[in-house]
């Protein structure tokens, strides 16, 4: 007998395992000032929406702070599960700069049926080209590959997708 191979050992239950769970996709409440919607897909390296993928965002308060106390509202936390043609929405606030080199951004990880171990991304915004060219971590990466880490505006906020394999792929991270 075989042993299963990698992708199988996540799957086919892997959306069933996750519903349970608490999805947080409402980080800020509409009306509040700077609030928007940020929207995506994930997607594979055949072009196809992830329908079962898990999406999880991870960003400082808009002042660069995080939560340090319980009395803190702010989570700065969202988890989102895929739709069937593996969208996501995310309403929050923009983050500020966590520190001086730092540009503001979103952490982002992924995980989905195929996957051994989460995939882990960030987000930076179209309005901060100049905090953009200086951070860090952004001006590593091979600047051909810098626009897969950039949202872009859309009719109702910002979109990021995350393609997972081939044209376009998004740059990951190994935190």
């Amino acid at each position: 007998m075989s042993a299963p191979t990698p992708s199988q050992t996540v799957g086919p239950f892997f959306r069933f395992g996750f519903e349970w769970m608490d999805f947080t996709t409402e980080l800020a409440p509409a009306g509040e000032p700077g609030a928007f919607l940020l929207s995506g897909k994930v997607i594979d390296g055949t072009g196809q929406g992830v329908d079962d993928a898990v999406v999880e965002i991870f960003l400082a308060k808009p002042d660069g702070g995080f939560a340090r106390s319980a009395s803190d509202p702010w989570l700065g936390f969202g988890r989102c599960l895929t739709a069937p043609d593996g969208g996501f929405s995310f309403r929050t606030v923009k983050p500020g700069r966590v520190d001086a080199e730092q540009a503001p951004h979103i952490d982002v990880s992924v995980f989905a049926r195929g996957l051994l171990q989460r995939v882990a991304t960030r987000i930076y915004f179209p309005d901060e080209m100049r905090a953009n060219d200086a951070d860090p971590l952004l001006s590593s990466i091979e600047e051909d590959r810098r626009a897969t880490l950039i949202a872009r505006p859309d009719g109702s906020g910002l979109r990021f997708d995350v393609r997972l394999q081939g044209e376009g792929e998004t740059v990951f991270f190994a935190w």
